[in-house]
């Protein structure tokens, strides 16, 4: 009888509610959900390109202020902007600008970042304090550099002629106006380089450090065997990034030296802006931004496919 019982006990009870079925997908469903997931790449992709055709379509007309119903005129803005002397002005200031930032800030960012991989307290603390001057707009730290070096109540023209250079005149002559243009433009992108070279060396493995250093290897030795090759790859992504930025240099220039004096500083973009802004021609800036447009789609185009090459080294392949 209790055996029974337990048995019974032991069955589940007819009373028990079944199990909802799982709720199915139906297929078409699941056929839309890709496209759902690439609507807003759609709609980003659109809001670029929308304004960037419009715009390559105003360089074939004679759009201005003086002329709000344009004419066609075909390659004309291109022809004036390449035998106007004023335009390769501004390409050797943006080329010479853009390769010397870059090289400033490469090498800087990589000693920076060989000096805070020795792990240590200073190195932690610098290693947070380093991100500031990524925190302030280029167009703040230009206003408050401009400040600094104003030659009658500024702060640096007293370092300057404690180092030997006597009339010192701020921005206001072509040189200095360069030369600080350069400064404030590492001043604030060079702990980026530092960065990304500080995340390359953590990533490196030590297995080859620790056989160098059995061996006897100098410092040197190591970083150019070693430290150097494993890094380029890192080293590189930084160079891209700075070297397309610096290309399209406006608002550091623009908010230090205003493109002067007579020139020294006035880059493509510069022209840009005082073609289409200053003087109301805005067929002719529009010309000047797609010139600079195609120039660093061009470069770039050649430092991704080098950038392939080297990962593709470095990892042995």
């Amino acid at each position: 009888m209790s055996a029974t019982t337990s048995t019974e006990r032991q069955r589940p009870s007819d009373e028990t509610p079944p199990r909802p079925a799982a709720p199915t997908v139906s297929r078409r469903r699941r056929a839309r959900r890709p496209y759902l997931l690439a609507v807003p790449a759609v709609l980003l992709c659109v809001g670029i390109l929308y304004p960037f055709f419009v715009g390559v379509g105003y360089t074939v007309y004679n759009f201005s202020a003086s002329n709000p119903q344009p004419d066609f005129v075909g390659l004309k803005n291109f022809t004036d902007v390449f035998s106007s002397s004023q335009f390769w002005d501004s390409v050797t200031v943006t080329g010479t600008f853009a390769v010397v930032a870059t090289a400033v800030e490469t090498v800087l960012g990589v000693g920076v970042a060989l000096l805070l991989y020795r792990s240590s307290l200073l190195g932690r603390i610098f290693e947070r304090v380093l991100i500031v001057p990524l925190m302030v707009a280029p167009i703040l730290a230009a206003i408050m550099w401009k400040l600094l070096l104003l030659p009658e109540v500024g702060w640096i023209r007293p370092i300057v002629e404690a180092f030997g250079f006597t009339g010192y005149s701020g921005t206001d002559d072509p040189f200095w106006a360069f030369f600080w243009s350069i400064v404030v433009d590492a001043w604030i992108y060079t702990p980026f380089v530092a960065i990304i070279a500080l995340a390359g060396l953590r990533s490196l493995p030590n297995s080859p450090f620790e056989a160098a250093a059995v061996d006897g290897a100098s410092w040197w030795l190591t970083f150019r065997r070693l430290t150097l090759p494993m890094l380029w790859p890192y080293v590189l992504v930084a160079v891209i990034f700075r070297l397309m930025d610096s290309l399209k240099m406006f608002d550091i220039i623009f908010g230090l030296t205003n493109g002067g004096p007579g020139g020294a500083t006035t880059t493509i973009q510069i022209n840009a802006y005082l073609e289409s802004i200053s003087y109301a021609r805005y067929s002719k800036g529009i010309t000047y931004m797609f010139v600079l447009w195609a120039v660093v789609y061009v470069i770039s185009m050649f430092l991704v496919r080098y950038l392939r090459k080297v990962q593709t080294r470095s990892a042995g392949v």
